[in-house]
């Protein structure tokens, strides 16, 4: 095998996980950006609402990222991957939360847009970004390794054994 062949295949396999990634954020992100919408307007506080919705967002994508982008990973149990997922969603919660007070208390932009903006784009981007990184590295740190030399993992593969 090249050594081009092997760089192929290794960002190959990084890029559907993003790609799976992706989507299981998607439903994340309409879970999140529901709720929170929900609770804004029910509550009138941005703050609050936001840290539901995401716990409950962070709830959705925990069980998609770990039974199906990250199934080819180590486990080290549910408990340690449940905790570190939850701690980690933590900081990207910070995150998103950084930019929404910053633009709702700092600069003043207090509309339902402008809240929206600050929390579901800049900081769901700059959150999304600490996730992806800090799970591949955290919390399902290793291929399998078995599957750690297969050039073939698509996402129709069955789940590897146990």
């Amino acid at each position: 095998m090249t050594a081009l062949q092997r760089v192929h295949d290794r960002l190959g396999h990084v890029v559907r996980e993003l790609v799976k990634f992706g989507m299981v954020g998607g439903v994340a992100f309409v879970v999140d950006v529901g709720l929170f919408n929900l609770l804004l307007h029910q509550t009138d506080k941005p703050l609050t609402s936001k840290t539901i919705s995401t716990v409950v967002a962070t709830t959705v994508a925990y069980a998609g990222n770990r039974l199906w982008t990250f199934r080819r990973r180590s486990r080290a149990g549910i408990g340690r991957e449940y905790t570190l997922f939850f701690l980690l969603n933590g900081v990207g919660l910070a995150i998103a939360l950084g930019c929404l007070a910053t633009s709702h208390y700092l600069l003043g932009f207090t509309s339902r847009l402008a809240d929206n903006i600050a929390a579901n784009v800049v900081g769901l981007v700059l959150g999304t970004t600490f996730r992806f990184w800090s799970y591949r590295r955290f919390v399902f740190p290793a291929l399998l390794p078995e599957q750690a030399g297969d050039a073939d993992l698509v996402s129709g593969d069955p789940l590897p054994p146990r």
